[in-house]
C-alpha cells in the first residue's frame, strides 16, 4: 500500500487524467489512484494522507460519481487525515458556480475532521463567486484547474502545487518534475 489514496471522479477523462499526472509527479509508488465509482468508504481507513478530485458541472452541480458516493462521503471519519484537494471547472462558461462542486466537498470533509493542505491563490483567475474560495481570502480551498479555457497553464499549476503538496506530506520520495 502506498502512502497516498488519490480519489477522483470523472465523466470525461480530465479528472481522471489529473489524478495521473499527480500520481506520476508524487510517484506511481507512493500514490495509489481510484475511481471514486468503485470504492467503498472502507478504502478511505486506510490512509492518512489523503487526495480527492472533483469535478463541477454545469451551475454548480457534483460529478455524477461523486453524487452517488455523497452519502457516503459525509459517513467517512477523517479525523486524523491529512486532504488536499483539486477541482476543475470552467470559469467563463459557469463563472458564477467555479469550482463550487470541490468547495462543497470540502465542508463536508472539514466537518468530518480532516485537516487541508494545498490551498491554491485565486490569482490569474477570472470568475464572479466560487464555493471553493476560502472567505474572505484570495485562495481556493484546493488546487484550481480549468481545462476548458486555460488548459496550457495545467502543467505549470500542477507542478507548483505537487511541490507544496509533497513538503505537506513530507515525503522522502523526490518529486517527479514530468513533461506531461
Amino acid at each position: 500500500m502506498a502512502q497516498i489514496g488519490l480519489f477522483f471522479g470523472s465523466d470525461e477523462g480530465n479528472t481522471e487524467s489529473v489524478a495521473y499526472r499527480i500520481q506520476q509527479r508524487l510517484g506511481t509508488d507512493v500514490v495509489d489512484v481510484f475511481d471514486i465509482a468503485d470504492v467503498t468508504q472502507l478504502e478511505f481507513a486506510e490512509y492518512d494522507q489523503i487526495i480527492l478530485g472533483i469535478s463541477t458541472w454545469d451551475f454548480g452541480q457534483i460529478q455524477s460519481d461523486w453524487e452517488e458516493f455523497w452519502g457516503d462521503i459525509e459517513q467517512v471519519s477523517f479525523a486524523g487525515k491529512t486532504v488536499a484537494l483539486y477541482g476543475l471547472g470552467d470559469q467563463f462558461g459557469y463563472g458564477d458556480f467555479f469550482l463550487d462542486a470541490m468547495g462543497m466537498l470540502h465542508d463536508v470533509i472539514v466537518g468530518n475532521g480532516a485537516q487541508i493542505v494545498g490551498h491554491w491563490p485565486t490569482e490569474g483567475y477570472d470568475f464572479d463567486a466560487s464555493k471553493a474560495q476560502i472567505p474572505g481570502e484570495d485562495l481556493f480551498v484546493g488546487l484550481a484547474l480549468d481545462e476548458d479555457q486555460q488548459p496550457e497553464l495545467t502543467k505549470a499549476r500542477l507542478d507548483e502545487w505537487c511541490a507544496g503538496i509533497h513538503r505537506a506530506f513530507a515525503l522522502s520520495s523526490p518529486l517527479h518534475l514530468v513533461d506531461d
